[in-house]
């Protein structure tokens, strides 16, 4: 006779379930997006014509679906990376079996597919691209050191480029607000691997720090940081009402993230300047609220 789960098993389960998908990141995807369309891409339409937007929702469900989906295949391919530099964040994802875990990635991106059709064929074929460019990069391209942060950080932000094509708003406000998205996930994403440095080594991942080492890779972010203070400058002079303080704090942070970069030598420092990362990104996604006020 087959003993049934406990309560406190099903919630393990799905507290696994929420770290295998990355809940939160989904969660501040889906806040950006809506935040990104009333107060960014259509701020002359009405708060609840844009809320209750019955395509707007079907491309911000085939995003998350699809993100979603992304960070399991992202996580089946890192498995033996993550068992060395993260093993509890290994522990808890793998509370799934991965046998379910893959049938989830195809159920969300079949499902993602069914969202973006609703919309139209070209937002159909837009996320088929998506979901098989994350395919292509977790299997193979994230493993070319001199492409895969600028890909993996291209990959977060293209599903902005949905909501962008379907307000049909191209004004270059929108592609200042992308390049500094872009290069702060950028930089971000280079820090994570100085952090998972031990990791990557023993996997033979061939990350910027374990080809050309700390110091050279120290020097890229350093340029990246000064090439993001281009568009913040651009930012700032807008017109985005109480947002434009939100730049005026990212001059500082950046340069406060420079140097710890420049003083950083362990995995528990460039763990702290990931999680610093992580939140101004948060920061800056709330600030979308006061735009024009």
């Amino acid at each position: 006779m087959k003993v049934p789960k406990s309560p406190h098993s099903f919630f393990v389960s799905l507290f696994g379930l929420f770290a295998v998908v990355r809940g939160y990141n989904i969660a501040l995807l889906i806040a950006a997006q809506y935040l990104s369309s009333l107060y960014i891409l259509a701020p002359q339409r009405p708060f609840w014509s844009v809320i209750l937007d019955p395509q707007l929702f079907a491309l911000v469900l085939a995003t998350a679906f699809s993100t979603a989906a992304g960070f399991i295949i992202n996580n089946f391919y890192d498995a033996e990376r993550d068992r060395i530099n993260h093993p509890q964040k290994y522990l808890l994802e793998h509370l799934i079996s991965l046998r379910s875990q893959l049938l989830l990635y195809f159920l969300l991106n079949a499902a993602a597919l069914v969202a973006a059709g609703f919309v139209s064929f070209k937002a159909l074929l837009f996320f088929g691209f998506f979901i098989f460019a994350i395919l292509g990069y977790s299997s193979s391209l994230k493993r070319l050191f001199w492409i895969s942060n600028m890909i993996a950080s291209a990959l977060i932000i293209f599903p902005f480029f949905a909501i962008t094509l379907y307000f049909k708003n191209f004004q270059w406000l929108i592609v200042d607000h992308a390049l500094y998205l872009y290069f702060l996930i950028l930089i971000r994403d280079i820090v994570k691997d100085m952090e998972n440095y031990k990791g990557d080594w023993v996997t033979s991942y061939l990350t910027l720090p374990i080809v050309f080492g700390h110091k050279t890779t120290k020097i890229v972010l350093f340029a990246l940081i000064l090439l993001n203070y281009l568009p913040i400058y651009r930012l700032m002079n807008s017109g985005l009402g109480l947002m434009v303080y939100y730049y005026y704090w990212s001059v500082l942070f950046l340069g406060i993230v420079g140097l710890l970069i420049l003083w950083g030598s362990t995995q528990k420092t460039y763990l702290w300047i990931n999680n610093l990362l992580k939140a101004h990104i948060l920061l800056g996604v709330l600030g979308i609220y006061f735009m024009y006020k």
